[in-house]
């Protein structure tokens, strides 16, 4: 066992609620002290240390910032951060050994949120991480409320609404609707989601799933919102 596993086990459980992080290194020693910096300060992490390993990890969860090395193996961390940015506004600081200024540039100019050189102090990266989410803490959303594109769904009274619109749900696509918002962007199987409408089979969560995308989706054959993860179930992105 190494000793960010000992810390971790020695740790209380974090909130459901705690800022997801990814962190993109392929140096093992950066992402192992970074992972145990940032769960001891109250965030989970999910770990890549390649341009692989991070795509992989970005088709299951949703993450509240991406922390990028710049010189990796393979893709480079401004090749992931261009081809994420044609999809995604998902915010992220970017790690380099260089200190040149065009560097800097170029990251700023795909769209990098913040840059930071090595060696750094842990704790500037913290501040520079916490900045980074109180610029993208989304101002729409109230206390019950999650927000995905133009909806709104409020926790309390199980409502959908396309700005002001009031969305009609049945019953059933509100409970569904409500374990997604429940599930914190994680994905969500298919047996629980058969077990919350007592369906017969999981063909009858694919057909709710198929009419919950009819309303909140503008193209559901290519849903921006509600995706499949194979091999886990649907997972609901919401801001």
């Amino acid at each position: 066992m190494t000793a960010v596993q000992a810390l971790d086990m020695d740790m209380p459980p974090l909130p459901d609620d705690a800022p997801h992080i990814l962190v993109v290194d392929d140096d093992e020693r950066i992402r192992d002290l970074l992972g145990g910096y940032l769960r001891q300060n109250g965030f989970r992490v999910t770990q890549a240390e390649d341009g692989a390993a991070a795509w992989s990890r970005l088709k299951g969860f949703a993450f509240d910032c991406i922390i990028l090395d710049v010189m990796m193996p393979g893709e480079s961390g401004f090749d992931i951060a261009e081809t994420l940015r044609k999809t995604s506004d998902v915010p992220i600081l970017m790690l380099t050994a260089r200190a040149e200024p065009e560097h800097r540039v170029r990251g700023l100019e795909l769209g990098v949120d913040d840059y930071l050189p090595k060696p750094f102090e842990p704790r500037e990266l913290l501040l520079r991480l916490q900045n980074i989410l109180k610029r993208h803490a989304s101002p729409r959303a109230k206390p019950g409320e999650a927000c995905f594109g133009p909806f709104t769904f409020n926790l309390r009274r199980n409502e959908l609404k396309r700005g002001e619109e009031l969305i009609r749900l049945t019953d059933k696509e509100r409970e569904v609707l409500r374990l997604f918002v429940l599930a914190g962007g994680e994905p969500v199987s298919r047996e629980d989601l058969a077990n919350l409408g007592e369906y017969d089979n999981e063909r009858a969560v694919d057909v709710q799933i198929n009419r919950l995308r009819q309303k909140i989706e503008t193209d559901p054959a290519n849903p921006a919102y509600l995706q499949t993860v194979r091999g886990k179930g649907y997972v609901l992105y919401v801001d």
